[in-house]
């Protein structure tokens, strides 16, 4: 594949759309089964098989816990397990967000070293013998 085309898919992918067509719907990876297929959960906790559009095959990588733009309409007509087309990767998660079609149901979860409660651990030394309880 030229560089050409790797560099026009990979630029698709960082701004989203300014709406979604009919049929078109965002969703989080679940699980990748090989030959572009992957498993796709909807903001409404169903799933779908969804394959990966062609001109991203090869070019895009797609990552479990990652969300996709999933097309249901392109495979209405095709008589076999494949429920959805993935049309667009989201790459760029920040300027997703800001979208009005962003799903409610994916709320960003606060990372790890955020939580006030627990004081980490990095950096410090072991407790002596004398501090333990």
């Amino acid at each position: 594949m030229s560089r050409r085309k790797i560099r026009n898919a990979a630029e698709d992918t960082l701004t989203p759309p300014d709406t979604l067509a009919p049929g078109q719907l965002i969703a989080r990876v679940v699980k990748a089964h090989g030959k572009d297929l992957y498993t796709v959960q909807t903001a409404d906790s169903s799933e779908l098989l969804a394959e990966l559009e062609a001109r991203f095959r090869g070019t895009i990588f797609v990552r479990r816990g990652g969300y996709v733009l999933v097309d249901t309409t392109t495979t209405a007509s095709r008589e076999n397990k494949i429920q959805g087309e993935i049309v667009n990767i989201v790459r760029d998660e920040k300027a997703w967000r800001k979208q009005p079609f962003w799903p409610q149901e994916f709320v960003k979860k606060p990372a790890a070293g955020d939580s006030d409660e627990e004081d980490s651990l990095v950096g410090k030394m072991p407790p002596s013998d004398d501090e333990e309880d």
